[in-house]
C-alpha cells in the first residue's frame, strides 16, 4: 500500500465515525419531531409549511447577523432537491389521507433496499452480506412494529400510488443531496431547501382544505422546537453525513425512525404498544445498533479497491 493510501486511511474512519454520529442524531430526532407534529392541531402539510419556514427564517437571521446569505447560485443548484423534499411531503400526507397509515409507512420503509442497490451498481458502494442481512432483519422489525398497531381506515391504490410516489421523491432526494454536496454547503443546501418546500406545501396545504391560521403560542414553541431540532439536528446534519458515509447506510439509519416515533409516542402520548410492537422494536434497534458498530471497519467501494490493487502490483 503506497504511503498516501495509509494516510488517507484515518481520516476515511474519522470522516465516518463523524458521518454515523451526526445521521444518529438526525434519525433521532426526526423521530422526536413526528410525534410533535402529530400533537399539534394543525393539518400535516400546514405543519411543514410553517415548519420548514420557520427554520428558513431562524437560520437566515442567525446568518444575516454574521453577514452571511444564500446566493442566489445556491438556491439554483439547491432546487432539485427542495422540488424533492417537497414532493416526498406532499405525497405523504397524501397517502395518510387516501390510504391506510400501515400501507403508507410501509411503503416508505423500502427505502433502504432502493438506495442500496443504487449505492452498489452507480456509485461502486460494497455492503457486506452480513450488513443486508442485518438491515433486512431491521426492515421487518419495522413492519412488524407498522403492522402490529391500529389498522383502522380502508386501503386506496390512490393513496398507495401517492405513497409510491413519496418513496421515489425521498429516495431521489438522498440521491441529489450526495451528489449536490459537492457544489453546495450543507447549510446553504438545507437552507435553500426549506425555503423551497415551505414555497410549496403553503399552497399545496390550502388545496388540501388545511387552516394556515395564524399557530397559537403554544403551538409556535413546538414549531420552533421542530425547526430547529428537525431542520438544524435533523436535516442540516443527514445532509452534511450522507458525503462521508455510504449512500445505503444512511438510508438504512432512517428506519430508527419509526421505531424511535413509536416509543416517543407510547411514553409521551400513552399511544398502545403490544408486546409484539415492543419485541419488534428491541430487535430492529439491536439489528441497525450491530449494523453501525460494524462500520468501524469500513469496506471500500469498488473503484476504490480496484486502484489499490493497480498500486499493489
Amino acid at each position: 500500500m503506497s504511503s498516501g493510501a495509509a494516510d488517507a486511511a484515518p481520516r476515511v474512519a474519522t470522516d465516518l465515525s463523524r458521518g454515523l454520529l451526526g445521521a444518529s442524531i438526525a434519525v433521532t430526532v426526526w423521530g422526536a419531531s413526528g410525534v410533535i407534529a402529530k400533537a399539534l392541531p394543525q393539518g400535516g402539510l400546514a405543519v411543514g409549511a410553517y415548519r420548514f419556514a420557520t427554520y428558513f427564517l431562524l437560520v437566515s437571521l442567525w446568518r444575516a447577523s454574521k453577514r452571511q446569505h444564500l446566493s442566489w447560485d445556491a438556491l439554483k443548484k439547491s432546487l432539485p432537491g427542495g422540488l424533492l423534499l417537497a414532493a416526498d411531503i406532499a405525497f405523504f400526507f397524501t397517502a395518510i389521507k387516501l390510504t391506510t397509515v400501515v400501507n403508507a409507512t410501509i411503503i416508505g420503509s423500502l427505502q433502504p433496499l432502493i438506495l442500496t442497490a443504487y449505492g452498489v451498481k452507480f456509485l461502486g458502494e460494497r455492503v457486506r452480506r452480513s450488513d443486508v442481512l442485518l438491515g433486512l432483519v431491521a426492515l421487518v422489525g419495522v413492519i412488524v412494529i407498522i403492522v402490529g398497531g391500529d389498522s383502522s381506515g380502508d386501503a386506496n391504490i390512490w393513496g398507495d400510488l401517492a405513497a409510491l410516489g413519496a418513496l421515489a421523491s425521498w429516495s431521489a432526494y438522498f440521491v441529489v443531496t450526495k451528489r449536490t454536496s459537492e457544489r453546495v454547503s450543507a447549510t446553504d443546501y438545507t437552507l435553500a431547501a426549506a425555503l423551497i418546500v415551505a414555497a410549496v406545501n403553503a399552497p399545496l396545504a390550502l388545496a388540501f382544505g388545511q387552516s394556515l391560521a395564524w399557530p397559537a403560542a403554544t403551538d409556535w414553541f413546538w414549531l420552533v422546537v421542530m425547526a430547529v431540532g428537525a431542520g438544524v439536528l435533523g436535516h442540516n446534519l443527514m445532509n452534511w453525513s450522507i458525503v462521508r458515509i455510504p449512500l445505503w447506510l444512511g438510508s438504512t439509519m432512517t428506519l430508527l425512525v419509526p421505531v424511535l416515533s413509536s416509543a416517543i409516542a407510547w411514553i409521551v402520548l400513552d399511544e398502545p404498544l403490544n408486546a409484539v410492537q415492543i419485541a419488534a422494536m428491541i430487535v430492529a434497534l439491536v439489528a441497525i445498533g450491530a449494523l453501525v458498530r460494524r462500520q468501524s471497519r469500513p469496506v471500500p467501494p469498488i473503484n476504490q479497491r480496484a486502484s489499490t490493487l493497480k498500486v499493489k502490483t
